[in-house]
């Protein structure tokens, strides 16, 4: 078990879940099961994207667990009194959701703040341990203005109303429904209107970075997008797929290593598009990610 220095900008909306390849089809509906107090949900493949848009008003646990094992943390969230909500997953019969997080084990835990997963720890860590972890989660959430909560005892039987949060602006409101709705060139679009309106709003800068990545992951199945890069080490563009693909799980060491790594064996245009593509990782992840600042001082080096 690891004890995680949270950050949310280190990956992007899970509303662009990238196709496993021959994913089981699931049933539709909206997550089942739980406790009842309606903070502890049980999801799937098929219901996860009602997951991704609770958490832009209140942070999302997400308890990865295999069978034969039962998810655990519901107690402790519970215990924050509707701050927190847990969707516990099991991962063998929704290799969708493991996929997208890149699990590589399981028991593990994520938190999703804002559309952005953020891994937590593998295993099952003790009640004070996963307390000092989700404290951490909330704190980050705050930072970024998911502040909302969910009442756990709702009336007859009826879903909770989270709090009410403050409006977005016009065209980030437009580019964030376009996102639900997995229409990301129009959030590209809308997120360019917004910069040319205001070239200082660094959250449309950093939002049209998030929906390029996932008009351009949009359709792809991650065992093609490895296997083309693996089989041709030398190509540009299967070598941005890839990197798009870690970027989009939040593995920011691995897409700029691969960069860097091929950097200096480009020219010309090649060289400028592999450039471009880490500037675009850089919005996303945040300037005081420690990742950007190492691989913003490695590319420095190999520019000059």
């Amino acid at each position: 078990m690891s004890n995680p220095a949270p950050n949310l900008r280190g990956a992007v909306d899970l509303s662009g879940l990238v196709r496993r390849a021959n994913a089981p089809a699931q049933p539709a509906g909206a997550p089942a099961g739980g406790s009842p107090s309606g903070l502890v949900v049980e999801a799937s493949d098929a219901t996860f994207q009602q997951v991704v848009e609770l958490s832009t008003r209140v942070p999302v646990i997400v308890e990865l667990y295999a069978p034969g094992l039962t998810p655990a943390l519901g107690p402790v969230v519970e215990s924050y009194g509707g701050r927190l909500v847990l969707a516990t997953v099991d991962a063998q019969t929704n290799p969708g959701i493991a996929e997208a997080f890149q699990a590589r084990e399981v028991p593990a835990a994520y938190a999703v703040v804002a559309g952005r997963p953020v891994p937590l720890f593998a295993g099952t860590p003790d009640d004070a341990q996963a307390r000092q972890i989700f404290d951490q989660v909330l704190d980050l959430a705050a930072q970024n203005g998911v502040t909302g909560s969910i009442d756990p005892a709702p009336a007859d039987g009826e879903e909770a109303a989270p709090a009410e949060e403050p409006p977005l602006p016009p065209l980030h409101q437009e580019a964030f429904d376009a996102i639900s709705e997995g229409d990301y060139a129009t959030a590209v679009e809308a997120y360019k209107k917004a910069i040319t309106q205001n070239p200082r709003d660094a959250d449309a800068v950093a939002g049209l970075a998030q929906a390029s990545l996932l008009l351009r992951l949009q359709g792809a199945v991650a065992d093609d997008v490895r296997k083309a890069a693996a089989d041709a080490p030398g190509s540009v563009a299967a070598q941005l797929a890839v990197a798009d693909l870690d970027v989009s799980g939040g593995h920011l060491d691995d897409a700029f290593g691969r960069l860097l790594d091929l950097f200096p064996s480009l020219d010309g245009d090649a060289r400028d598009a592999v450039r471009a593509r880490l500037l675009e990782y850089f919005e996303i992840a945040g300037a005081d990610d420690p990742r950007v600042v190492a691989a913003r001082r490695r590319l420095t080096l190999l520019l000059y």
